[in-house]
């Protein structure tokens, strides 16, 4: 089985390069599954029910979401009505949807955990006992279980994938919007990338129109942000899962 894990969808252009190339990339390098990270579908912040829907459309099979999950109100009352997109475990307990999902895919059950940092960050709860618990709880019910964890800082994201080192199939960063090239199998069976990138205008800087993130830099001045135009890069991953266990993991980036 083939998963491939999509990083960052950023804005329209990330979304449209998702629309028209997925079933491609699905056929091409036969992928089984598909997960995406949305949070910043909606004009870079967020997002809304349409471009969910469509995403799902697309071929996607469960969306992650991060510390924008909630920016636009309608993503609460989709994940509440049983669309396949989760938001970070560690919020509150009586925040809307749901932390984790189980889905199944050629005979197997794929759990898709998603969980938030706290390194500069807003405050929350633990996200390592939070994703934790829930590994113990639903480790009798999946085969297979991909973490994708929505941090800023790259040491925490290394320890969060030590700490599930042969709990998890995968864990994946997502977030910092930059694609790393440390993608490696842990001693005990665990895939793990720091960030698997971002899908959205290529000359940008994270998806933002670059003479406006320059201008912020040099002036200190608080311009709002655009998204970048002109073509986009899909980055990502693809596991190739032999039974329960992953036997690589491989990074994909396609203009």
């Amino acid at each position: 089985m083939k998963i491939l894990c999509i990083g960052d969808i950023v804005g329209t252009p990330g979304c449209e390069m998702v629309y028209t190339q997925l079933k491609y990339i699905v056929n091409d390098y036969g992928i089984d599954f598909v997960i995406a990270n949305g949070e910043n579908a909606a004009t870079g912040n967020g997002i809304t029910a349409e471009k969910a829907e469509k995403l799902v459309d697309s071929g996607i099979d469960v969306i992650t979401l991060g510390n924008h999950a909630f920016a636009k109100a309608e993503a609460g009352e989709l994940m509440s009505n049983g669309f396949p997109m989760i938001r970070p475990i560690n919020f509150p307990t009586k925040t809307l949807g749901s932390g984790f999902i189980l889905k199944e895919c050629q005979g197997k059950k794929i759990a898709v955990i998603n969980a938030l940092g706290r390194v500069y960050m807003n405050p929350i709860d633990s996200p390592f006992e939070a994703v934790s618990k829930c590994v113990d709880d639903i480790k009798d019910k999946a085969d297979i279980i991909v973490v994708d964890f929505h941090a800023e800082a790259t040491s925490e994201k290394a320890a969060m994938a030590w700490y599930l080192d042969g709990r998890v199939s995968v864990v994946f960063g997502t977030h910092t919007h930059v694609q790393t090239a440390d993608e490696r199998l842990l001693p005990n069976g665990t895939a793990f990338i720091t960030d698997i990138g971002m899908t959205g205008p290529y000359n940008s800087i994270l998806g933002v129109d670059k003479d406006i993130a320059v201008t912020r830099f040099l002036t200190l001045m608080n311009k709002r942000y655009e998204l970048a135009k002109g073509n986009s890069v899909l980055n990502g991953i693809i596991l190739d899962v032999e039974g329960v266990n992953v036997k690589s993991i491989k990074r994909l980036s396609l203009c």
